[in-house]
């Protein structure tokens, strides 16, 4: 089981639907409130199930977490997955460089910030 996590700021109603729908099949996910706790869907990529998770209000009020889980999905990492959102919703996309670990110190974390400056490792704040 693979799965990609990364963060989206101020996203906006229909925008992860409408831009997952590009690269999964047969999508299921009501994403017009985007307000919500959490929202549930699940798509198909090469006849597998990716199960969606979106998660309003992480990381502060202005982030939504998006997290696919399945056997196969289309990007190989937290960062293809950014890059992809980033070009399609133009908004700032974060996601962790994949080299954290449990039990390191939270103000060393770095967290790759795409947006319109370009790519840049930065600490959360």
């Amino acid at each position: 089981m693979q799965d990609l996590e990364i963060y989206i700021r101020d996203l906006k109603p229909l925008a992860a639907s409408e831009w997952l729908s590009s690269h999964l099949d047969e999508l299921e996910l009501d994403d017009r409130q985007v307000d919500a706790k959490a929202i549930k869907g699940r798509a198909h990529y090469e006849g597998e199930t990716v199960n969606i998770s979106l998660y309003p209000g992480a990381s502060g009020k202005r982030y939504t977490c998006l997290v696919l889980e399945g056997a196969s999905l289309p990007w190989n990492s937290d960062l293809e997955f950014a890059r992809s959102a980033w070009r399609r919703m133009d908004t700032e996309v974060r996601c962790s460089p994949g080299d954290w670990k449990e039990g390191e110190p939270v103000e060393d974390e770095k967290w790759w910030r795409l947006d319109d400056r370009g790519e840049q490792l930065v600490v959360w704040n």
